[in-house]
């Protein structure tokens, strides 16, 4: 599996399987030792976006996974148990919750709750089919901007992406999960490069995976997208 730049992000096939779980957990064990003993000790964040879900009005923090949600969260879970992950971290909202929780009980890990890592209210009111893409990527573009009721992307990134400092510095050069969404992903990300925006959001799938790696500094160093479509 090949780490790359954020600019040249390329999908890692290998999926983990039962049989071969025991060998990959070696082979993951070795490298964290190997990145500790090394200059430069890098955190690894997953983000994981959600399943599927079907969007109800009204309905934000409690829609859970469709039946295809539930069993990519059972994949979610077969992909990444193996790896060295001490913590597992969600959006309040259900859908993350339920994406995450395979992977955590796995583990044997609890589902760590953080506020303001809840998906960003585009608005106070519900957009039409054919002005939700427009009224994203007017967000996306003017971060200072925001709808009546809704959050800014400034606002919104600045929110998570103080959560997401906080777990780099409590987690130094350890391993974290993080259950997500598309937008407050996104924004986060932005806070570190420019390049994700609008076209990185409308790449992204349910659920979608990538590993970020970040230096003791806090400067993200890599991104690899994981996720095999």
């Amino acid at each position: 599996m090949v780490a790359v730049s954020t600019t040249a992000m390329q999908p890692e096939s290998s999926i983990v399987t039962n049989s071969c779980k025991s060998l990959h957990a070696g082979i993951w064990y070795t490298y964290w030792n190997i990145r500790r003993e090394g200059t430069a000790i890098l955190t690894t964040v997953y983000f994981i976006r959600h399943a599927e879900s079907i969007y109800t009005d009204g309905n934000e923090r409690e829609r859970g996974l469709t039946d295809k949600g539930k069993r990519d969260a059972l994949r979610v879970r077969d992909l990444l148990a193996d790896r060295p992950i001490e913590a597992v971290v969600s959006s309040p909202y259900r859908r993350a919750i339920d994406t995450v929780r395979p992977l955590a009980d796995a583990l044997g890990k609890p589902v760590a709750i953080e506020e303001h890592l809840r998906e960003r209210l585009a608005s106070g009111t519900s957009f039409g089919k054919d002005e939700f893409m427009q009224a994203k990527k007017k967000l996306f573009e003017q971060p200072d901007f925001s709808f009546p009721g809704g959050e800014s992307s400034e606002a919104a990134g600045l929110r998570a992406v103080r959560i997401l400092a906080g777990l780099l510095r409590e987690y130094e050069g350890r391993t974290i999960a993080i259950g997500t969404h598309g937008d407050i992903m996104t924004l986060m990300l932005n806070r570190y490069d420019p390049g994700f925006g609008y076209p990185f959001w409308t790449s992204l799938t349910m659920p979608d995976i990538y590993r970020l790696e970040f230096d003791r500094e806090g400067k993200l160093r890599q991104t690899t997208r994981l996720w095999p479509e």
